[in-house]
């Protein structure tokens, strides 16, 4: 494992400068690939009459793995990141030898989380994406950055209000969508390491456990002073939880 390139996908509503923390130290250490998943950031939209599944963004992970040349890689992902690395391990478990989950759930959005994300895919459709840094942002970070680290704030609102509309709706509506991965983790007979931000109240610290429970071969690793966006608010602990994982 510690041979094999390192993936990371990023979580929503961001793209990949998410992990312009952790990239510098993860990038000594091994081959690091951090793509911009469709729809967000510099990876467009495809055009499609397709509903919006989580398997697409997997088949596009699969593509960029083929195009690479890869036959194997530690896949990990932050939020939405680690659904699609889920949904990348039930299409082609062969291709995975090691996994990341950070800040996720395998568990699949009860029926109001997945109504909500629902209705707001309408309205950023409807309005743009301009009022979406202030309905999320006490949600995504942590209260110890919103309090000590405006600088962190301010980063992730530029991030946010970046993201094209459409590719904001396309996530929401796939994540809605998306299955339970519990069975998926317990069947994935491959070194994990499960990340999690200390004060995540959308992924939440038992899901984290929850996780490493379903795992064969799991550690956990909890990152004091972070919310959902760890490896944004805390890029040095996230670094070195890696670090020390690979080795």
């Amino acid at each position: 494992m510690a041979d094999l390139p390192l993936v990371l996908l990023h979580a929503f509503p961001v793209d990949a400068r998410m992990w312009d923390g952790v990239r510098e130290p993860l990038a000594a250490r091994t081959r690091l690939i951090t793509p911009d998943q469709r729809g967000l950031g510099r990876s467009p939209l495809p055009d499609s009459d397709r509903v919006p599944t989580l398997d697409d963004a997997a088949r596009d992970v699969i593509a960029l793995l083929d195009k690479l040349e890869l036959d194997k890689v530690v896949l990990g992902g932050c939020s939405m990141g680690g659904y699609v690395t889920m949904a990348v391990l039930r299409a082609v478990p062969e291709r995975v030898g090691g996994i990341v989950l950070i800040d996720t759930k395998a568990s699949s959005d009860a029926e109001e989380a997945s109504d909500n994300r629902l209705v707001m895919a309408e309205r950023v459709e409807r309005d743009g994406v301009g009022w979406l840094p202030d309905a999320m942002l006490d949600a995504l970070l942590g209260e110890t950055t919103r309090a000590e680290r405006p600088e962190v704030v301010a980063q992730v609102r530029e991030l946010i209000k970046s993201q094209s509309p459409d590719g904001v709706a396309w996530a929401q509506r796939a994540m809605a969508m998306r299955p339970d991965s519990t069975e998926t983790l317990r069947r994935a007979d491959v070194p994990a390491l499960v990340v999690v931000g200390e004060e995540d109240t959308l992924t939440r610290v038992d899901e984290a456990h929850a996780m490493v429970d379903a795992l064969p071969k799991a550690t956990l690793d909890i990152i004091p002073a972070a919310g959902h966006l760890a490896p944004v608010e805390q890029p040095a602990a996230v670094a070195e939880a890696i670090l020390g994982w690979l080795r």
